[in-house]
């Protein structure tokens, strides 16, 4: 079974496209101003009515209160909602019933302790993404450019789905996935010219690879 892919913090039509046609399985659209890929509401509008059905669209949000939560579900309705910052276990139950859809929270892995964390979370997740810790004062919790140890998360057991990301690339994706039998796979910046501005063929190469690890 092909690995699924998500192409996180799209901002144009054409990227969207190149990630579509591709065969991107999620494409992740970001709510979180310090991110150099965040949209407004209204601009998002536009992006996600090009998402066919068969491809989920993902909503990711850092440490967002209700207001933004309800105005993203109710106008644009997406697939999943993904949170990214600090949220308790509580938060992430809250949400899920606050919103109506399913919950994939990330999870920042550096060493062992953090993958008592992840199981936590995974109670109250429909699903988890393994991401690397960000640099120290950043603002940005994702979208680093940096990957963490992945024999960490290697032959663990989990009780929901998850999504390794942090620092992939097409140079690194099929070896990360070998590595650790990622069944999903998210990209943001390792597929990038600038900091929130897409390469076309990197997508394309980067699903590619993810498609088929040992070609």
């Amino acid at each position: 079974m092909a690995c699924a892919v998500k192409i996180c913090g799209l901002t144009s039509p054409e990227a969207i496209d190149a990630a579509i046609n591709a065969g991107a399985d999620m494409i992740g659209f970001v709510f979180f101003p310090p991110s150099p890929r965040s949209l407004t509401i209204e601009s998002a509008k536009t992006l996600t009515k090009l998402v066919p059905n068969t491809v989920k669209r993902v909503a990711l949000t850092v440490d967002a209160d209700d207001m933004l939560l309800e105005e993203i579900s109710s106008q644009l309705r997406p697939d999943i909602m993904q949170l990214h910052g600090q949220e308790t276990l509580g938060r992430v139950a809250a949400v899920r019933e606050l919103c109506g859809l399913p919950v994939m929270k990330a999870v920042a892995i550096s060493d062992a302790d953090d993958l008592d964390l992840a199981h936590s979370y995974a109670t109250v997740a429909d699903q988890l993404m393994f991401d690397a810790k960000p640099p120290q004062n950043s603002d940005r919790p994702g979208g680093n450019a940096l990957v963490f140890d992945w024999s960490l998360i290697a032959n663990v057991d989990w009780s929901v789905p998850w999504i390794l990301a942090g620092g992939l690339t097409s140079a690194n994706v099929a070896e990360a996935i070998l590595a650790t039998q990622a069944t999903a796979v998210d990209v943001s910046s390792g597929v990038e010219n600038a900091k929130g501005v897409k390469d076309i063929r990197k997508i394309k190469d980067f699903i590619i690879k993810a498609k088929d690890p040992e070609f």
